[in-house]
This record gives C-alpha cells, structure tokens and sequence, in this order.
C-alpha cells in the first residue's frame, strides 16, 4: 500500500501539468473568437485596409505571379455571342390580328377565287396559283374552328377524327356506301375503306402483297394519286411502307385534310401541265385507285410524269376503270394505257380483277433498241429530271444508265444509313460519304439535345406531323425514325446544293418549297416545325415576316417550333412572335454558350375562332 504522502503529490503534479492546457484551450477560443469577429466586420462593412509596409511588402512578392498583359486590357468570363437586348423599335410588337373566322381552311395558293382566273383545260385552274407578292399576303393569324380539339393520339386518329376540327360532312354522305368516313356524334370514324377496296384498306393491301413483295423491305416509298383520306398510305405504314398522298382541292370537300388529321402524310395537289414538287426516281411504286386520270391522253404526259418519278425497276399500280371494266365501254381506255406503257418500256406483270400492275426497266438498254417501233416518247438528256419546282411536262423521258439509275438500294432499314447513291456516285457537288456519316452522327446529337429541352418532343405520341422547313439530307428525320412521327423534309428551291433525292434514297419523303410562298397544304397541318438557317437562307428574298405567319397558319394550336439561327436572327423573330401568341425562349447551341447559333424553342398558344353566331 503506497504512502498517503506519495497520492498528495501525485495530485499536485497532475494539477500543474493541466493548468497549461486550460490557458492554452482558453486562448485558442479568444483568438478564434476574435478572428471571427474580424472576418465578419470585414465582409459587411469593407476590407480592413493592411498597414502601408505590409501591403508593399506583400505587393513585392505577388508579382512573380502575375501574368502580364497588355495596358488597359480587362479580362472577360463571360459567354459570348449573347442575345442582344431589342432596340426600342422592337419593345412593343404589334399584335397580330386574327383572320376573320372564314379563313379556317384557307390555302393561298389553292384559293377557290383566284383559281376562276386559270383555264379550265387539263384542270389548270387546280393546280398551284400562289398570290403575287404583296397581293393578298395574309396579315393575320388564321383561326382554328370553334371547339377544335387536339386530335387523337397515333394509332387511334387512323380510325378517328373530331368533327369540331374537319367540320365537313359532305363525304359521309357522297362516299358513305364505299366506307371512306362515317359521321359518329362528335367525331368521324375511318373504317379504311375506299371506292375500289369498300371492304378495308388492309384486305386491299393484301391482294396487292399477293403480286409484289411488300414484306422483304426492297419498297418502302409510295406515291398515291387521288388519294381521298389516304386509307391506302395509312395502312401501308403497318407494312413500313411511307406514301406520300395527294389530291387535288375540289369537290370532294377536305379529303386531304381528313388525312392530316388521321396523321397520315399528305400534300394538296394534282397531275395537269407541270411536274409534282418531287425529284426523279423517287419512289418504289406508284398508285391510282380509279382516281380519274386520263393517263391514256395527252401524248402520255401523265405517265411520264410517273416515270420520272418511279425508281428503277418500280412499280405502277392501277385499279378501277378502264382496268377489267371491257364491258362498260372502256376498253379503248385501257388500251391507250397499254400503248404508253409500252412505249416507255414498261412491263405488265400481272392484271387480276380490278388490278393491273406494271413495272419500269432498271436500265434502258434493251429500250433503245425499240425506239425503232416506238419513236415517241424520245429520250432527253438536257433537261435535268430532278428540277421539279412549277416545270412544265417534258414529252419525252430520261435514259437510264448505271449512273443515273444510280444501282440497287439497300433493303429497308439498312437503307436508312447507307450511302445514297446520289452521293456515292458524287451527283451532289461538296458532299461526301464521310460528310454524309458526320451529318447522321450530328443530328443524333441535336435530336437528343431538342428533347431534353423540348419534353413534348421527349413525349412518346405527344407528335405525329412533323415538317422540316430545310432538312438537307434528311438527318433530323434520320433521328427520330424510332419514334412514331412521320416528317415531311423539304429542300427550298433556293438551296445550293439540291439533296431531295438523296433523301428519298434514305427511305424517307420530302417536297420542294419556296418559303415566300404558301405551302400546299391545309391550316394546321403540322404539329411540330423544325426550321434550320431558313430566315438566314431568305434573308434577302423575302419578308422574315411572312415566313413566320405561314408557319402560324400551318402549325397546330399547341404545336411546338424549334428554330436554329445566328442570335441576331433569332432576336428578331423572338420579338415578332410575341405579337403572334407564341411562347418562346432562346437557348444555347447544343455545344454551349461560345457559338453565336443559338436554338428557338417556341409553343403556339391555343386560340380558336369565336362560337358562330346564331
């Protein structure tokens, strides 16, 4: 047991030594207190200024570390290539008012009145007449009808479509027995029937697959004429097959327009004394279902124009009159159309029923030999078959040769990125194969960068008519062929380099376009309009303007609009859209902020016309 002394001095011990360490600890916490209270004066009432040698003295040894430049230079963080604020001018954009509720289906360039002025031989006065420039330029919005709804939801809007929004209906009760459209409350049903197929588009479709292949992916682009609703091109889209519908306005009231809204791709138009706005070897097969076009008159004109259009080794199907229809006084009808088939080299594969089908030559060889029976139509090889924008018919046909039959197409998909042949063969000046991958490669990109922006566009269904207002080769299109949209890619007329072609051999449709014009189409037409350098393009053709009220007429209410410019164009058409009920918001290019092109996202407001008066 230790001494009582030795724990006494144990404790003294451990008291001296814990004594400094206290004052230690106590001193720390006034020194922290005091710094802090420092550091807090400093930040709100100004910097506590260094007494004059320390400062000199901490100058001295900074400046090894400073970088040198020039006198009178400031450094500059921040982005470039900024919107600009407005000028004063542009602060308070005029409104622009509303069409009279009349215009809900006006079509510049296909106007019932102005259309009087035209002859009425070969239907000229249907074919496009657009106002002349300053005459009769639309300066108001077009309205929608009165309770118009946005449409059904693709698949569904190809059975359905509501009444408030094609508020027509002539056609239930002129093509009812032939099931085109049947008029249901508030809504019009599509049973897929037509004047020739009364039982289905599919059943139809059918018979045809039973002649050619629509299965094995080699046909994939479709043309129909006379297309009524376009059930023929909204059923072939379950076959992967993508048509291009078109008819002409008259009296078969909002044909096209019943096809728009069934989200179907059609165009206004018809086949009289100018070519259609497509380029040569454009589509894998032609149809007419009696759609009433005297292919067997005119020196054969018309199916002329059909060959340019077909691509090697095509197909052309017609049914209804004069096919199988000898008894009713139509069989030199039908052998006027043998006769121009056969003088352009066509062959008659099959007729079966009310259906015959020919197919055109992959090359003309052996078609230069009978040139010796068939002197008319001859060949041309100076006028270029791709220039299609307001050309008259030429009486004569292009010959095919390997180069410009341009060799067999991938089957589809794999079509969708192989190297068109148009520029394999180097047709189209500046661009290469490798240009063509980087393009696909770049548009990728931006798709994806659009939709995470744009959630509608992100939104499976939310779309279903897309136009691309200068889609060069189609790139745009390329990237969203996963989603269930179809998109209408146009090549302006003003373009250096023409690439419609190249795009039609991807597998997808498109049209030429002058954009100071009116499109051939319906009031809201699209639900989404994608537009890149267009102003940029018509800078100096034609008012910004303009454009942009025809974007208005053609674009749903609630559509979206993505638009890609230099800033100072986009500035402007920002301030323009204010007054035209648009939601919009610049956005930085999709590689950031140091790019002086920026992207437009833009929302049309809903609005339609007031309720009709009693």
């Amino acid at each position: 047991m230790a001494p009582p002394f030795s724990n006494y001095h144990n404790l003294i011990t451990a008291s001296k030594i814990k004594r400094p360490n206290l004052i230690k600890a106590l001193a720390a916490v006034i020194l922290c207190s005091v710094f802090y209270l420092i550091g807090f004066y400093q930040n709100t009432r100004g910097s506590i200024p260094l007494p004059s040698p320390v400062l000199a003295q901490t100058q001295k040894n900074a400046v090894a570390c400073v970088i040198p430049v020039a006198a009178n230079i400031t450094l500059d963080f921040e982005p470039h290539h900024r919107p600009a604020d407005p000028p004063p001018s542009a602060a308070a954009v005029p409104e622009l008012p509303p069409c009279d509720p009349s215009y809900s289906e006006y079509t510049p360039c296909e106007d019932a009145r102005r259309s009087l002025a035209f002859e009425r031989a070969r239907l000229i006065y249907r074919e496009r007449h657009c106002p002349a420039s300053g005459e009769e330029r639309l300066r108001c919005r077009v309205p929608a009808p009165h309770g118009y709804r946005v449409p059904f939801r693709w698949p569904e809007s190809r059975e359905l479509a509501w009444y408030a929004n094609v508020p027509h209906k002539e056609l239930t009760v002129e093509k009812g027995k032939q099931n085109w459209v049947h008029y249901e409350g508030d809504r019009f049903r599509f049973p897929g029937g037509g004047t020739m197929f009364p039982r289905g588009a599919d059943a139809y479709i059918d018979e045809i697959g039973k002649l050619i292949n629509l299965k094995d992916g080699s046909i994939r682009t479709a043309i129909d004429t006379g297309c009524g609703v376009a059930s023929f091109g909204a059923y072939l889209l379950s076959r992967n097959v993508l048509t291009v519908s078109f008819a002409p306005r008259d009296s078969h009231e909002a044909q096209v327009q019943f096809a728009l809204e069934r989200g179907v791709p059609a165009l206004i138009g018809i086949i009289a004394s100018i070519r259609l706005p497509y380029p040569s070897r454009a589509f894998d097969i032609a149809h007419c279902s009696r759609c009433l076009i005297p292919w067997g008159e005119h020196d054969g004109q018309y199916l002329l124009e059909v060959d340019r259009l077909l691509r090697p080794g095509g197909y052309w199907i017609l049914s209804g009159p004069p096919i199988n229809w000898e008894g009713h006084d139509l069989k030199a009808e039908q052998d006027r159309v043998e006769g121009v088939a056969r003088s352009i080299c066509w062959k008659k594969l099959v007729q079966k029923n009310d259906i015959a089908i020919w197919q055109k030559p992959t090359n003309h060889v052996h078609c230069r030999a009978t040139r010796r029976v068939f002197r008319q139509p001859g060949f041309c090889t100076s006028q270029n078959p791709d220039q299609a924008w307001l050309v008259f018919h030429y009486p004569a046909f292009s010959p095919l040769n390997f180069e410009t039959a341009g060799g067999s197409l991938p089957k589809w998909p794999e079509r969708l990125t192989a190297i068109p042949p148009r520029i394999r063969n180097g047709s189209l000046e500046g661009i290469t194969a490798g240009k063509f991958n980087e393009d696909t490669e770049l548009w990728q990109k931006r798709a994806g960068y659009y939709k995470r922006v744009d959630q509608q566009l992100a939104q499976t269904g939310r779309y279903r008519n897309l136009l691309d207002m200068n889609a060069y080769l189609g790139g745009f299109a390329a990237a969203l062929v996963r989603d269930p949209v179809w998109v209408m890619n146009v090549v302006p007329v003003e373009s250096r380099v023409d690439t419609l072609g190249a795009i039609y051999e991807r597998g997808l449709i498109g049209t030429y376009q002058n954009w100071c014009e009116a499109m051939s189409t319906y009031p809201r037409t699209y639900d989404f309009i994608h537009a890149d350098s267009i102003f940029s393009l018509y800078k100096s053709k034609c008012e910004m303007e303009d454009i942009l009220v025809e974007m208005d007429r053609i674009l749903r209410p609630q559509g979206s609009v993505i638009i890609r410019d230099d800033v100072d164009v986009l500035v402007k058409v920002k301030s323009i859209i204010q007054g035209m009920q648009w939601d919009g918001r610049i956005a930085d290019h999709e590689d950031g902020p140091r790019h002086r092109e920026k992207v437009l996202f833009a929302v049309k407001k809903y609005w339609t016309a007031p309720p009709p008066q009693t």
